[in-house]
């Protein structure tokens, strides 16, 4: 016994001991609030819950007494028993349990005196309300109103309760007539200890799609980093070989070193730059074989042509002259390299 507890009744004393059994049984224990939930969902929340965790109601004075009583780091806990405590043993992580507990809730009308947990917006738009006291009562609300169509019709989008504001005896009544549900109703985690810590819920409720975008970002930035610092991994080893392999290529092609592996390529840059100047040669009037034309044209697919079309605007007489000197000289100098070039 000790001296929190001896001088409890009984029934208190075997209350705590129960709570305190709880807790040393179950690798994680959690405080939760009860206020405002109905015992019909309270019972389906017991059963939805029963394979992985377990929920205790006690006064919260008794709960203190058995937190005290274990003593160390869980008597913290104290510090978060607010409201209409209650306690959940279960073995799962504290991530996965404040999910569990999410899930149980359900949206429900306001009460009188209730704080809005955000925003609370009334859209414009048509109602199922025939003209009658309901706009009399709309409008005290702040929410304008008026008939049209033989319809009642809120004329504009409107916020009527900020997030912390109280929630008007007037209010919650014409809310619930409107059918919004602005209160999420259900186990409301206050903190939970786990592994000699406590987790509160701004440290449980993330945000999971960003979670895992910032996990997969920091696994490639990862892997850039193993493959571009040349640091070997197991995961990596294969694309630093790859990337070794492709570098020692380019430098054989533009090294021309004719190596197994690297002569095609060389044959292969060295036969797109001789079609690329047997295009500018048959732009300057050079007559091509048909096989050189085709082939060049075949690489080039899909850039512009490069042979003067077969109609253009005809040059004068002294351009022509001009134009036959500058042929004749480029013949005469660029054909020597053509023959060599082309057999």
């Amino acid at each position: 016994m000790t001296l929190y507890t001896q001088n409890l009744p009984w029934w208190k004393k075997k209350e705590v001991d129960d709570i305190k059994r709880g807790i040393e049984e179950h690798t994680l224990v959690g405080l939760v609030d009860m206020y405002g939930i109905p015992a019909s969902q309270v019972q389906q929340i017991r059963r939805n819950l029963r394979d992985t965790a377990k929920v205790k109601m006690a006064r919260n004075t008794l709960i203190e007494h058995a937190l005290n009583d274990l003593g160390g780091s869980v008597a913290t806990l104290n510090k978060h028993i607010s409201g209409q405590s209650a306690l959940i043993f279960t073995d799962e992580n504290p991530f996965k349990l404040f999910k569990m507990l999410e899930k149980t809730k359900t949206r429900m009308a306001a009460k009188p005196g209730e704080t809005a947990p955000e925003d609370i917006v009334v859209a414009k738009g048509p109602t199922s309300f025939k003209p009658g006291p309901i706009v009399g009562e709309l409008q005290q609300a702040g929410i304008p109103a008026a008939i049209e169509g033989g319809k009642v019709r809120i004329r504009e989008t409107r916020t009527v309760v900020k997030e912390g504001e109280t929630i008007s005896k007037k209010m919650a009544g014409v809310l619930a007539k409107l059918g919004i549900k602005p209160m999420d109703v259900g186990l409301v985690l206050q903190a939970a200890y786990y592994r000699n810590t406590i987790f509160t819920p701004d440290l449980l409720a993330i945000d999971e799609e960003t979670y895992y975008n910032n996990i997969m970002l920091a696994t490639q930035q990862a892997f850039n980093l193993s493959v571009n610092a040349v640091i070997p991994t197991r995961l990596t080893i294969s694309a630093i070989i790859g990337r070794a392999v492709q570098e020692a290529r380019n430098v054989g092609v533009e090294a021309s070193i004719y190596e197994k592996g690297v002569i095609d390529l060389i044959i292969g840059r060295a036969q797109q730059q001789m079609l690329a100047v047997a295009l500018i040669a048959a732009d300057r009037g050079f007559e091509l074989d048909e096989t050189t034309l085709r082939a060049a044209a075949a690489a080039t697919a899909g850039a512009p042509a490069m042979v003067k079309p077969a109609e253009e605007a005809k040059p004068t007489e002294e351009e022509e002259e001009e134009e036959e000197e500058v042929e004749k000289e480029e013949e005469e100098s660029g054909m020597a390299g053509l023959g060599a070039l082309f057999g």
